[in-house]
């Protein structure tokens, strides 16, 4: 049987009154297991087709279809505008800079990560979803290799998202750094599985194979 929004909707919203304790879902104060609301202090622009450059200075930052705007908190509620500030701040340490570009042809964080890589005058990329899952690519790579992938968004904190950042600068700069630490949680991925299945499927809604990747204006309120 097909499992569809709605019926994981209602999984969630069980599993959720069990871990209250039974209580009301009005009653329950806000767990960061919760599906996260959709506020922020992020301002998102499409300013069009993305046009590569040859700046070998540059980490291009590819976004998933959803971030941002129909999505603006990851799986464990850290607001987007957050993660995107930290990880400007990893590359700016390195002295490099960066460029934001949506991609839209897929949800697939290998993918974004491997298409932001291609459109980057240096060759690397980051690619994030809008729930956390995170991908640092080179162009020359297969897309369904990498050079560091962060595949349990529970567990990637802002201080993992400036690692990130900084590392793939490192990456541009033609430096070998040591891959960013990856945090295990074997309880992760049953308590969160149904969530990230319902975000996924959000952020798939708004893919669209036949738009091209699109420049971003990042703006923090």
């Amino acid at each position: 049987m097909a499992i569809d929004e709605r019926m994981l909707k209602s999984v969630i919203e069980e599993v959720l009154k069990e871990m209250a304790g039974g209580a009301s879902e009005d009653s329950v104060e806000p767990k960061k297991e919760e599906i996260p609301k959709e506020v922020s202090s992020l301002v998102v622009t499409e300013i069009g087709d993305f046009v590569p450059s040859n700046r070998a200075d540059e980490v291009v930052i590819g976004l998933a279809p959803a971030f941002g705007v129909h999505q603006t908190k990851t799986i464990i509620g850290i607001d987007h505008a957050k993660v995107l500030k930290e990880v400007i701040a990893g590359i700016e340490e390195e002295g490099l800079s960066y460029r934001f570009v949506k991609i839209y042809r897929t949800s697939d964080v290998c993918f974004i990560a491997h298409d932001a890589a291609e459109l980057s005058g240096s060759g690397i990329g980051i690619g994030i979803q809008s729930k956390g899952t995170s991908v640092i690519h080179q162009k020359d790579l297969f897309p369904l290799s990498n050079l560091e992938l962060f595949s349990q968004a529970p567990l990637i904190d802002l201080e993992t998202f400036r690692a990130i950042g900084k590392n793939a600068a490192k990456y541009a700069k033609n430096e070998s750094p040591a891959p960013v630490p990856v945090k295990n949680d074997q309880m992760a991925r049953p308590k969160y599985q149904a969530i990230a299945a319902l975000l996924h499927i959000k952020e798939t809604e708004y893919a669209d194979r036949n738009k091209k990747p699109q420049e971003l204006k990042i703006e923090f309120k």
